[in-house]
């Protein structure tokens, strides 16, 4: 979806896209100001998990042209615990804001819907928040947000179609869903230091897809059973763009190898035209390296969370940051954090990270994925 200048006032020397873009550097501003430091107490409380991962090698020429840094984070809901922080929003994300802050582009999944309106549906977990959820969110330095996952619905169409509103007002930009099914299935587009970026939201998750799925004439989620219009949407966007990326919500829950679904549709993506791939739904992290000459990163887990999980994986987190040239990821580190007591992920450092990296890597090979791209 388009979108306009943030709200947000411009302080000198803030970092802006151009073109389409979202200016990213008045909220980077904001939230280095709000941002408490991380303390060593905090690290503490966070004992046990984090990951990075160092700089890929490629095995062929790495393009010219000026480098573009991407952030990837995992889930984001503001229930319980987490709807508690949106007592301050400038604050809701804490500490891990100046790592999502400090790309040129940062992206996400919300799993929300921002209403207080709607009929609940028949499922088991149901979310939604209200507006100030998108405070949060660009005070925190997300420049969009993908909506395409199994909860934007969970009250309905008046649900999805608040959150649209909401979105529009706050001028939140977002994707994988929409009025429509053009609207659903089209990228958001920006544009960063002359590098065109299309980025696509589809949801792979079974539970009340047929019913949430967008059509030529109702609204609805950009569903992957669709593959067809998916994978024809993506090979579209190559036409005017050099950077693909994808963030498909998908795969087991709590499996933190990749399952067959995911490494099928992933190939599909990277032979559509997509660069970039990466997913969330299973509440772990799941394995992240190369796919031919795509860059794969299978499930970020949990990130902004209600609830404490299912045992110490369910709380492993962390910021994707990917930088690339052109369409070639040159570098690619996992920033370690846990989520904390507050919902908050807390970044990590020192040892923990250290042991967090190497569980990281550890992921790969049963995701099928190299450590380096594909000559």
């Amino acid at each position: 979806m388009g979108q306009a200048p943030s709200r947000l006032p411009r302080v000198p020397g803030g970092r802006a896209v151009t073109g389409t873009g979202t200016p990213t550097g008045p909220r980077r501003a904001l939230a280095r100001r709000c941002l408490p430091v991380l303390t060593a107490a905090a690290v503490l409380l966070a004992a046990g998990c984090g990951s990075l991962t160092g700089p890929a090698e490629p095995a062929r020429p790495v393009p010219t042209g000026p480098e573009v840094t991407l952030a990837f984070a995992g889930d984001v809901h503001f229930m319980r615990r987490t709807a508690e922080l949106l007592k301050d929003p400038d604050k809701a994300f804490g500490p891990i804001a100046e790592v999502l802050s400090s790309s040129d582009v940062t992206l996400l999944n919300l799993e929300t819907p921002i209403t207080t309106r709607g009929t609940a549906e028949q499922k088991n977990y149901l979310f939604r928040t209200d507006k100030r959820a998108v405070r949060a969110l660009l005070a925190a330095g997300v420049d969009a947000v993908s909506l395409a996952n199994n909860h934007t619905l969970d009250y309905g169409r008046v649900g999805l179609s608040d959150t649209l509103v909401y979105a529009r007002r706050g001028k939140l930009p977002v994707f994988g869903a929409g009025k429509n099914a053009a609207q659903a299935f089209a990228p958001w587009r920006t544009t960063v230091r002359g590098l065109r970026i299309a980025v696509f939201g589809f949801s792979q998750v079974d539970d009340l897809a047929e019913p949430w799925a967008a059509k030529d004439d109702r609204s609805g989620i950009a569903m992957a059973f669709d593959e067809d219009r998916a994978l024809k949407a993506v090979s579209a966007a190559r036409a005017d763009s050099d950077l693909i990326i994808v963030m498909p919500h998908w795969g087991t829950e709590y499996q933190i190898c990749a399952d067959d679904r995911q490494k099928r549709f992933a190939a599909r993506l990277a032979e559509a035209g997509a660069d970039v791939i990466v997913g969330a739904h299973a509440h772990v992290l799941q394995g992240a390296g190369w796919l031919g000459r795509a860059y794969v990163a299978y499930g970020l887990g949990n990130f902004l969370w209600y609830s404490p999980g299912l045992g110490a994986s369910s709380r492993n987190t962390g910021v994707l940051k990917l930088t690339v040239r052109k369409d070639t990821v040159v570098k690619q580190e996992l920033v370690p954090a846990i989520v904390s007591g507050t919902g908050q992920p807390v970044p990590l450092t020192g040892k923990l990270a250290e042991a967090e990296r190497r569980r990281f890597d550890a992921l790969r090979p049963c995701s099928d994925l190299s450590a380096e791209p594909a000559g």
